[in-house]
């Protein structure tokens, strides 16, 4: 018995630690560094006005150093449960933990400040694709469970492993690219062709299949909906995996068609526009809670929508093509994960209850209108629709800013308040 609660209250430490990593990553890096690329660009009115680096350590903050660093957590966290495996050795977790703040760190700053970068930057990768390897070897298929059972593995799970195998790639194009710049390179900023293509595996082969699996298994349930469709969850991942090797060899055009099939696939399977068949678990977090993530799944196909428009013509729809990515990356991502973080975290880490469902709303309806305003403005500014429209950049990043910076402190607000229930066996297994 006290063993157990001394397991369950060092994975919860585990798991707490990669949080506040990546939400530090989220806020300072990101968040912080993004607001300043853009205000930079409104005040110029030329999207090339800030370094290409600077951009790309921005995107890659958000990316590996909030959200990859988030599902390595809950995954040393949740799987081993989920599978009932045995005991993780918790040295190897943290290791990892080592390892990837490391090399996203080193990646972000030598962008940045381009010191030593041939070396550096390979470094960087190495680390993070280590870090990664660190992390299947661990949790990964070999493992049993218990008992040896062969459990038959729910949908949502391969879905999970697409996302993952999608991670590893990304990884791996980032290393081959790091040391290709080091050897030939004239700045660890990666090429433009070659960025446009590594940007649809890391958002659509990575983190697209991982919000699905996830939805497929916690959000129906907390959304009372009707069991997914499990055919037409595999078929939308089969018209994202086909989409994300398309734009891998550069067919953009079909690519943004397979992405866009996928999306409506998924939504349809995940029966998210659906009414709820049960009552919405939304006990400690704010009642809006479900609209959240149904609006999200908006902004998701709506971001496909763009990236069809934006597929025409790559080059002169550099606004259609960045509204697309950011629909998808806050619009959609962020949004799920304001919206299920706050309802699974504060649990996972300690058993605690969230400290302000109000501020949630508030995190979540001012991150819904920044996405909606910059969406929206970069389009006009950026095709020269509208010349006003650069001025509401900048406006766009501060309330995204505000809404990030409110998620953080209403994660950490609760850490710091004691638990609702003292850990115990009954926790082992999450439901």
């Amino acid at each position: 018995m006290d063993r157990t609660i001394a397991r369950e209250t060092a994975l919860s430490a585990l798991l707490l630690t990669y949080i506040l990593t990546g939400l530090a990553f989220m806020l300072l890096p990101g968040t912080f560094l993004g607001v300043w690329n853009l205000i930079s660009i409104s005040k110029l009115q030329a999207a090339q006005s800030v370094a290409p680096g600077w951009i790309q350590a921005h995107g890659h903050a958000q990316i590996f150093g909030w959200v990859a660093t988030f599902i390595l957590g809950i995954g040393f966290y949740s799987i081993p449960k989920l599978r009932k495996m045995k005991p993780i050795a918790l040295w190897r977790a943290w290791t990892c933990w080592a390892m990837w703040t490391a090399g996203v760190l080193l990646r972000w700053g030598v962008v940045i400040v381009p010191w030593h970068w041939r070396a550096l930057l390979p470094l960087s990768a190495v680390l993070e694709l280590a870090a990664f390897a660190l992390f299947f070897i661990t949790i990964g298929p070999a493992h049993a469970s218990i008992k040896n059972e062969k459990m038959a593995w729910d949908t949502w799970v391969y879905v999970v492993i697409a996302g993952t195998t999608g991670l590893l790639l990304t990884l791996v194009l980032q290393t081959l690219e790091s040391f290709s710049l080091a050897l030939n390179g004239s700045s660890p900023a990666f090429p433009h062709l070659f960025d446009q293509r590594y940007l649809v595996v890391a958002a659509w082969g990575f983190l697209v299949p991982m919000v699905w699996g996830f939805s497929a298994r916690w959000v129906t349930v907390f959304l009372g909906l009707r069991p997914v469709r499990p055919r037409l969850l595999l078929l939308a991942l089969a018209f994202n995996s086909a989409g994300v090797l398309a734009a891998l060899f550069g067919s953009f055009a079909l690519a943004s068609y397979a992405l866009l099939a996928g999306a409506v696939c998924a939504g349809v399977a995940l029966r998210i526009f659906e009414s709820s068949a049960k009552l919405p678990k939304v006990a400690g977090v704010h009642p809006s809670f479900p609209y959240f993530v149904r609006g999200a799944y908006v902004w998701l196909v709506l971001s496909a929508v763009l990236g069809v428009w934006a597929s025409r013509n790559l080059m002169a729809s550099a606004g259609i093509l960045g509204a697309s990515r950011h629909a998808l990356t806050v619009g959609f991502v962020a949004a799920m994960i304001f919206s299920v973080g706050q309802r699974i975290l504060p649990s996972f880490c300690g058993m605690h209850v969230l400290a302000s469902p109000r501020l949630m709303f508030a995190t979540l309806a001012l991150l819904m209108t920044g996405c909606a305003l910059r969406v929206g403005s970069e389009i006009l500014a950026y095709q020269n629709f509208a010349a006003w429209a650069w001025n509401l950049l900048p406006v766009s990043a501060v309330i995204e800013m505000t809404a990030v910076t409110l998620f953080t402190l209403n994660l950490v607000w609760t850490f710091l308040r004691p638990p609702a229930v003292v850990p115990s066996p009954l926790t082992q297994f999450v439901e």
